[in-house]
């Protein structure tokens, strides 16, 4: 344990870790990480995200940052500061390639000693919470950042869906991923549940409705929320403006903020 408690000095501040996963590619896990992330700082709380999605890094992108450096201090890599209160921190690939279209073309073991790196020496500080955003399945990057995570014990792991059966039945996997690695699932997010039409407000449901909340009881984890198809919310994680703070009235804020709530509830019941 003392090679473990040498590593842990970077994460030491943290008091808790989430993971964000889904089996399935394109279902909006950096969507639901950066809301989440918002949304926990809203109520007071200082977040890092950490983007593990090696060949496709969209964090940077999300907070309108990718043209920040990364900068060395005595205990690491310094994250990216998204506000002057410092209350968002990322850490990223997407900040370490030289040009922003460059393709990361890595086999398994340099994607998981970077990933090794990024959890033992980026000097995060004192954080609430620090989300992992995963890329999507259930194989080398998965596997490296819980086996690196492990001695500091995450809260446990977000797995987000849209509600269509094919997608619902990729989750069904990481479901079985998190029970053979014993990462504990905090709940199941229902992405992209519903259109809301920034004219009328109507929500039309496109992709189907309830997939997520029916594999949530099959499988006896807590169903965390849906959170609609909202333009407005497209529009502003586009140009990386705070959705939360600018549409407080768009449907999409109630889910994000019951499920940020939800994430405090646990958090505080697992402390105490």
């Amino acid at each position: 344990m003392e090679e473990a408690a040498g590593e842990r000095s970077n994460l030491a501040g943290v008091r808790h870790i989430l993971l964000v996963l889904s089996g399935k590619g394109g279902v909006g896990k950096s969507t639901i990480s950066t809301e989440l992330a918002l949304s926990l700082r809203h109520a007071g709380k200082k977040v890092g995200i950490l983007d593990v999605d090696l060949c496709g890094p969209t964090i940077p992108c999300m907070f309108r940052v990718q043209d920040s450096d990364v900068h060395q201090c005595d205990s690491g890599w310094v994250p990216v500061f998204v506000d002057q209160d410092k209350s968002i921190s990322l850490m990223s690939i997407g900040f370490l390639l030289e040009k922003p279209d460059d393709a990361v073309v890595w086999r398994g073991p340099k994607k998981n000693a970077l990933i090794k790196q990024f959890v033992a020496d980026v000097a995060w500080g004192d954080l609430d919470f620090l989300i992992v955003d995963t890329p999507p399945g259930t194989s080398d990057e998965h596997i490296s950042t819980v086996e690196a995570l492990r001695p500091y014990k995450p809260l446990g792991a977000i797995l987000v869906t849209t509600p269509q059966a094919v997608s619902v039945g990729d989750v069904r996997r990481e479901l079985t991923f998190c029970k053979k690695t014993g990462l504990r699932v905090l709940g199941i997010v229902e992405n992209m549940s519903g259109f809301v039409c920034p004219h009328c407000s109507e929500c039309t449901n496109i992709f189907s409705k309830g997939g997520g909340e029916e594999l949530a009881k099959h499988a006896g984890v807590p169903f965390l929320g849906c959170v609609p198809l909202d333009p407005q919310l497209s529009q502003s994680l586009e140009e990386g403006r705070d959705f939360i703070q600018e549409f407080p009235k768009s449907s999409a804020f109630p889910a994000l903020a019951h499920i940020a709530q939800q994430i405090l509830d646990g958090a505080s019941q697992r402390s105490s």
